[in-house]
């Protein structure tokens, strides 16, 4: 069976790895990279079964060429910075390799994410007979399966999508983001965006909030409206979509916290010049904060991540629910991650496994929507992420 690279050994490159060697008869043999090998050797020693590690400098096209070629995997599963993206995907593109990532590109000198760049790859992949699969983490890619499923089995025309995400764990730090705090604070301080009657609205970032009442127990939360990837691919391919946002919940302490970083400067991300030297406040403060992966033996408590999704079948009006709920120490367990991480790694080795076995194929560039959701949503319930649909 195929042999896969996995570029990345943060906390979701932790979860991608156990799940791969959780799965033998797909992942035979699996070669985890970083630009720090000693981390790639700490999570190989946590599985046991033989995983081959190696040292690549994401930035560098020559080191991935060379990485690729030596490995000749079948599939390059990207959980590295999402600066590194296109560096990547041209390395798969040079040495004849599919690709798969979880997030989506944005440029290190300026805070916005768009697809606009990685779909300008869809004609050379096409051209080279390969895939590339775009975002599969859960959002995006578990919510755009979502909302692909619903259109396929309950709806004629989806007319309105709110992805509402919501961790509801406590890691008892003072101020910590659960993945990259770099990606986190560039992410959470952006202006917030959601698609209206064909256009899209700009918001001050996190001034739009109201309360959701969460299922199983998680009981109501405040959600804030922010931009997100997948709002900008699900609006392109669902035709009839007249409103989609998405809401994340965060902690009053987080808040406060990260009120207080931007008043004094701590989240900018151009460089300031201290002592004869260039320092990028964002990323010195990056240094500070706790590292993600130390997170996960102290979380409790659960996420909830579904799509909020109204429209019409048989010419009447419905609304619907679809969500999964994740346990943070039930996370820990099994791949000594918590859930934020187990959230996103499982989906991508789900999507690896579609592509490998050929459920999903296809020459060019693909996000999640635009495949079949049924053999993913499926495997989300056999691979450790079961997920609950409501009429409402």
């Amino acid at each position: 069976m195929p042999d896969v690279l996995i570029i990345g050994a943060g906390g979701v490159g932790q979860v991608v790895t156990h799940k791969c060697a959780q799965v033998p008869e797909v992942f035979e043999r699996i070669v985890l990279a970083s630009r720090t090998e000693e981390k790639c050797r700490r999570i190989a020693g946590q599985i046991r079964r033989p995983i081959e590690t190696a040292r690549v400098d994401a930035d560098k096209l020559p080191e991935l060429v060379s990485l690729i070629e030596r490995v000749r995997p079948a599939l390059v599963i990207n959980v590295a910075l999402p600066y590194q993206d296109l560096s990547i995907m041209d390395a798969c593109l040079q040495t004849g390799v599919d690709y798969l990532d979880t997030a989506n590109y944005e440029p290190r000198e300026e805070a916005r994410f768009s697809y606009s760049w990685q779909w300008d790859y869809d004609q050379p992949f096409r051209n080279a007979g390969l895939m590339a699969l775009l975002g599969s983490g859960f959002d995006p890619g578990v919510t755009n399966v979502f909302v692909a499923y619903a259109l396929k089995h309950h709806f004629d025309t989806i007319e309105e999508l709110d992805i509402i995400d919501c961790n509801a764990g406590d890691h008892g730090q003072p101020f910590a983001t659960n993945f990259n705090p770099e990606i986190n604070i560039r992410e959470v301080t952006a202006r917030g965006r959601y698609f209206e009657n064909g256009a899209w609205v700009e918001t001050d970032p996190l001034a739009v909030s109201r309360e959701f009442d969460f299922p199983e127990g998680i009981g109501p939360r405040r959600i804030y409206l922010m931009y997100h990837e997948e709002l900008e691919s699900l609006t392109r391919h669902i035709a009839g979509i007249r409103r989609a946002r998405f809401w994340m919940t965060f902690s009053d302490s987080y808040l406060t916290h990260l009120e207080v970083l931007r008043n004094v400067g701590m989240t900018r991300i151009d460089p300031v010049h201290y002592q004869g030297v260039d320092i990028v406040p964002l990323q010195f403060l990056k240094a500070l904060l706790p590292d993600p992966g130390s997170l996960g033996p102290l979380t409790k408590g659960r996420t909830c991540i579904g799509c909020l999704v109204s429209g019409t079948r048989d010419g009447r009006p419905r609304r619907y629910y679809v969500y999964n709920i994740c346990d943070h120490e039930a996370a820990y367990r099994e791949v000594q991650s918590q859930a934020i991480s187990y959230t996103t790694g499982v989906p991508a080795m789900i999507g690896a496994k579609m592509m490998l076995t050929g459920a999903w194929r296809g020459n060019g560039v693909f996000n999640m929507e635009q495949l079949d959701p049924d053999p993913f949503m499926d495997a989300l319930n056999r691979h450790g992420l079961p997920w609950t649909e409501t009429f409402l």
